[in-house]
């Protein structure tokens, strides 16, 4: 499209004024190509990006909180947390990407794997997928997406968490994706441990390093309750290093052994996404109670106790007791304490 249409201009310019063809049309067309060969070439530099995201990581999760914004609140102290990461690319089609990570803890003689988050990438969509406060998503159109990618984040279960979109810049011989600030739910080393916010305001920028990459964070943690205020304003910095020295093979083997199990998962999430505007996980706070028996089910099928067709419908039914296309009103979406102690994601 844009090409017959710089074409078009081309042919216009060459009879204005005079009426007589010059050579502004075929200076017009060299650009209109030019302009063509650089959107390509800038695709294919945002794919080969998020695709660099792939691979074996020593892993940091590095948070702080720097700036209280009410009265009399104490700032809390720096958490951090680490482990070893292997992220897969688990579906290519050019336009969109999906990257799995997976999470391996503990000794190299007994590694504990944790299905991590996902990170889907696709390029110029019509709409995008957003946290609206109090376990609540809903779609928004978007009005410009020209060259730009949207990802949308989703959690251990394949809950959705939060998205937003946003241009990949390579200027100064470096590839970072910074969309605007979009909301997400509270993470859960905050989620199990405290209830005095209910959702972050965050600005998220991915960068490619010559080690790994780093997906860096300027959070403000948002009170919903009444008039909308913010509490405190967080820095988050998790480091991806290469690294490859962990059980490598057990974070493939249990993703070898489930990956059809996710499959069925992500499926349910993609009709609940593609058939509503919006849609609730109606449990208030940490979603335990949803995602403990997904993965449960998970585990019954690496160990060969389950088929993964079986457990995929058991999973279904699990997911459909807590998902509502009624979203109500945010206040009574919000919770009021916490359930649990303990956990990171």
């Amino acid at each position: 499209m844009k090409l017959n249409s710089g074409l078009a201009g081309a042919m216009m310019s060459a009879f204005i004024v005079t009426g007589c063809v010059t050579t502004s049309g075929a200076e017009n067309v060299q650009g209109t190509q030019t302009a063509v060969k650089s959107e390509r070439g800038d695709f294919e530099r945002d794919r080969q990006s998020i695709l660099a995201m792939a691979g074996d990581y020593k892993v940091t999760f590095d948070f702080t909180e720097t700036v209280a914004f009410v009265d009399g609140y104490d700032l809390k102290e720096p958490k951090l947390s680490g482990g070893y990461e292997s992220v897969r690319v688990i579906e290519d089609t050019g336009n969109f990407i999906s990257l799995q990570h997976i999470l391996v803890v503990g000794d190299n003689d007994d590694p504990h794997i944790v299905k991590h988050w996902r990170q889907d990438w696709r390029y110029q969509p019509d709409r995008v997928l957003v946290f609206v406060g109090g376990n609540a998503w809903q779609w928004r159109d978007v009005a410009e997406s020209q060259g730009k990618w949207s990802q949308t984040v989703y959690q251990v279960d394949d809950t959705p968490r939060y998205g937003a979109i946003g241009a990949w810049s390579h200027a100064d011989g470096m590839a970072e994706w910074t969309p605007p600030r979009e909301w997400r739910p509270l993470p859960r080393r905050d989620m199990t441990t405290r209830d005095d916010y209910h959702a972050i305001d965050a600005v998220n920028r991915h960068a490619i390093t010559p080690l790994g990459w780093v997906h860096e964070q300027d959070n403000s943690k948002l009170v919903l309750e009444d008039e909308a205020h913010v509490l405190v304003r967080e820095i988050g910095i998790n480091t991806y290093q290469k690294f490859d020295e962990y059980p490598v093979s057990a974070a493939d083997e249990y993703w070898k052994a489930t990956s059809e199990y996710w499959a069925g998962v992500r499926a349910e999430w993609n009709k609940i996404e593609a058939e509503n505007d919006s849609f609730a996980v109606t449990i208030k706070g940490e979603t335990s109670d949803l995602y403990m028996p997904l993965l449960g089910l998970a585990n019954s099928v690496q160990s060969g106790e389950m088929e993964a067709s079986v457990a995929i419908i058991e999973a279904q039914s699990t997911i459909a007791t807590y998902v509502s296309s009624d979203i109500g009103a945010l206040e009574e979406r919000l919770r009021t304490a916490v359930k649990e102690e303990g956990g990171e994601y």
